[in-house]
């Protein structure tokens, strides 16, 4: 099938690199020429003079995206004459920290306490309701940490909405958690689900820099659970393609955090790690096709994210059991420039192999 993307970064090119051995054609919207996936598929460029989004409609026989900060009406436009998978349900939910926490209220899955904030009285009243410490965030577009401010006191009250600069925002009480964990699920047109292993993540100034997986420790109960709420948000989302949702977990068990409705970042270990990646299985499920496998290949893995520099990555390529992706992007502080995984046999040797490459780690 011909595949548009909306978006051409790193996440477009891997979905191209897993398209392309089952037969499939690709094509982006880019804003210039430099960006990863130009040189994966056909890409419309915006300069102005022409619709990229038209554009990819009529080269397209199905639609995808690779941010959940999508335009909704642009997605609703686009379904008019090509699918567009995930569809604008999943969008509209997901781009949104208040309809996310809304969903999960009325799901009944646990997520941690909240209240939206449209001004500072606001803030005061969310602050006397759910208490100290706690996160104000803005309800959309904020990423990798962005858009966030921890309240400890409240004197920082004045500050912390100032730093929101105006726009809504939701404040979130603190879960007293154990560790970060993230689950991925894929769901088909034909309502077919599978299910990655959970894995944890480790953050560093809020953005990810090591995923192992699956998540030591984990009990079927647990997995269990996961995959319960995933399934019901896929379904009450009619959800297509792979889902991402990040959950802390508990001494009183798994809260949700929050989900993306795209391949992740947490999930880049499949692509060495799985039967199936989280990109081809994302493929196979907007394209109609079956759904692939989900078990590890190996007992343990690992993936590290290179932020902002490049590093040494000969390094990466004088392990055996270490893989490099970079993403054909400038240095730049804070960046997401590639990634590695790692594939070992024992915990000892998945051990070596990072400790190989604390280089990349903060």
């Amino acid at each position: 099938m011909k595949i548009g993307v909306l978006g051409a970064g790193q996440l477009g090119r891997m979905l191209a690199i897993a398209a392309y051995p089952l037969g499939h054609q690709m094509a982006f919207t880019a804003n210039s020429e430099d960006e990863p996936s130009v040189l994966l598929g056909k890409a419309f460029i915006s300069d102005g003079t022409q619709d990229s989004t038209e554009q990819l409609t009529s080269a397209s026989e199905v639609i995808t995206f690779e941010s959940e900060n999508t335009d909704v009406e642009i997605v609703k436009k686009i379904s008019k004459k090509t699918p567009v998978y995930p569809g604008a349900k999943s969008l509209f939910t997901t781009q949104h920290r208040g309809r996310e926490k809304a969903i999960f209220d009325n799901l009944g899955i646990p997520c941690a306490p909240y209240q939206m904030v449209n001004s500072l009285a606001d803030l005061q009243t969310a602050v006397d309701a759910i208490g100290l410490p706690a996160i104000l965030k803005t309800a959309t577009e904020g990423y990798d940490g962005k858009g966030q401010f921890v309240i400890r006191s409240d004197d920082q009250l004045e500050k912390a909405w100032l730093s929101m600069h105006g726009v809504e925002a939701i404040l979130e009480g603190f879960v007293n958690f154990k560790r970060e964990l993230s689950l991925i699920a894929v769901r088909g047109i034909d309502n077919s689900h599978k299910y990655y292993p959970l894995v944890e993540n480790t953050h560093h100034n809020g953005i990810l820099r090591l995923t192992t997986a699956p998540a030591e420790n984990i009990s079927v109960k647990v997995q269990e659970q996961a995959e319960h709420y995933m399934q019901t948000l896929l379904d009450e989302m009619e959800h297509v393609g792979v889902l991402t949702i990040e959950l802390f977990e508990t001494s009183d068990g798994l809260v949700v955090n929050e989900m993306a409705p795209r391949v992740h970042n947490s999930g880049h270990w499949s692509i060495e790690g799985a039967r199936t990646s989280q990109f081809e299985n994302h493929v196979r499920a907007i394209t109609g096709s079956p759904l692939g496998e989900t078990a590890c290949l190996q007992q343990y893995c690992a993936m590290i994210n290179i932020i902002g520099e490049h590093g040494p990555v000969d390094k990466v390529l004088e392990l055996g059991n270490a893989h490099l992706h970079l993403y054909g992007k400038s240095e730049r502080k804070g960046r997401k420039l590639g990634h590695i995984t790692i594939t070992a046999n024992t915990l000892s040797e998945l051990n070596k192999a990072l400790n190989a490459l604390d280089a990349f780690m903060p």
